[in-house]
């Protein structure tokens, strides 16, 4: 993919302007799982190039800080998840359902009314706006959400078991990411926090749903895992439910977060045929970390895992930080990175 040693990239998200969302709804609430368009502040017929001109400012900021790997900053998402759950047939967006978030609390979902197949592409246009717009030479990331996590955040209505909706999520999924790899990703990322949240269901057919996500794909791919957003979900546990289980996966690289958890990174033995995405900023603590503390992250990763198999990023998206806050971050983790490119290059 590139041959930069411990290359630099976010999970997905990039703090919106305050001028394109109401970031005091965005943070007064649970993730958004149905459409939540009362967050933008631009009136409608405006929207998409409010967006586009965000984006902009979100990969001016990455290639200023000097990351390896850009994303468009998930700039046009309400949430990681929304845009493209509610763009897909067999969902009614007009009556939607009630699920369980991972910290437990009811919450507003998609509802599951018919059979699920993606209608169209959502996130291709995208990801050819990102292509066109970032530096020659540097490498781009699409998120997408995962079949497994959606199927957690919606109300099954149709299906006779979860597992069902989870599979036609995964050619859906599928269908997307061939797409996203022809309009010209590098790497294609799919969003599966709900395997740590519920490993027991997860380990049912979750990573089932992720390889028929992944059928025939050729590129690049990545399997992002978290303990949720850092802004809603404070507590982390010791280490993930969920996790060697990757390794029967057929991605690529697996994203987990270290920094606010302070997890014991022994466990990345148990991924020997995985590139690691090594979450090494703390998303809740709002003091930006100096390019030491991040290189001493990275540090107690790399007797577990080989250094060509490492790529430095934030424990998780950075949608909720203040733009100041994120863009400090980013450069430290930046910064931290070469110091310890310096010392094993």
């Amino acid at each position: 993919m590139t041959n930069t040693l411990l290359p630099t990239s976010l999970v997905g998200s990039y703090p919106q302007p305050d001028w394109l969302v109401d970031r005091d709804n965005l943070r007064g609430r649970f993730p958004p799982r149905v459409r939540a368009l009362e967050m933008w502040r631009v009136d409608p017929k405006w929207l998409d190039e409010a967006q586009d001109d965000a984006t902009l400012l979100a990969i001016h900021d990455q290639e200023r800080a000097g990351l390896d790997i850009i994303t468009d900053g998930e700039t046009r998402r309400e949430s990681y998840s929304n845009r493209f759950a509610t763009a897909l047939e067999g969902i009614d967006i007009d009556n939607h359902g009630t699920a369980l978030d991972r910290s437990g609390h009811p919450n507003p979902v998609p509802r599951i009314a018919g059979k699920i197949r993606r209608m169209h592409p959502v996130e291709v246009r995208d990801v050819e706006f990102l292509k066109a717009n970032v530096s020659p030479g540097k490498l781009v990331k699409m998120t997408v959400p995962g079949p497994f996590t959606m199927s957690q955040q919606a109300q099954n209505d149709h299906y006779e078991h979860l597992a069902e909706a989870a599979m036609d999520y995964a050619a859906a999924v599928n269908e997307e990411i061939k797409d996203l790899f022809a309009a010209g990703a590098d790497v294609v990322q799919i969003d599966e926090p709900y395997m740590q949240a519920r490993p027991d269901a997860a380990r049912e057919y979750g990573v089932d749903a992720l390889n028929v996500a992944l059928d025939g794909v050729t590129g690049t791919t990545a399997v992002h895992i978290c303990f949720g957003y850092a802004a809603i979900i404070h507590e982390r546990p010791e280490g993930y439910s969920f996790l060697p289980e990757f390794e029967q996966c057929s991605c690529t690289q697996v994203s987990i977060e270290t920094a606010q958890s302070e997890l014991d990174t022994s466990v990345l033995t148990s991924l020997p045929n995985k590139t690691i995405i090594l979450g090494v900023i703390d998303l809740e603590d709002m003091t930006v970390e100096t390019p030491e503390i991040v290189a001493d992250r990275i540090r107690k990763a790399l007797p577990h895992v080989d250094k060509e198999r490492v790529i430095i990023a934030p424990d998780c998206g950075m949608k909720y930080l203040p733009r100041d806050v994120a863009f400090g971050k980013m450069q430290a983790m930046v910064d931290g990175t070469a110091m310890v490119r310096q010392e094993i290059g």
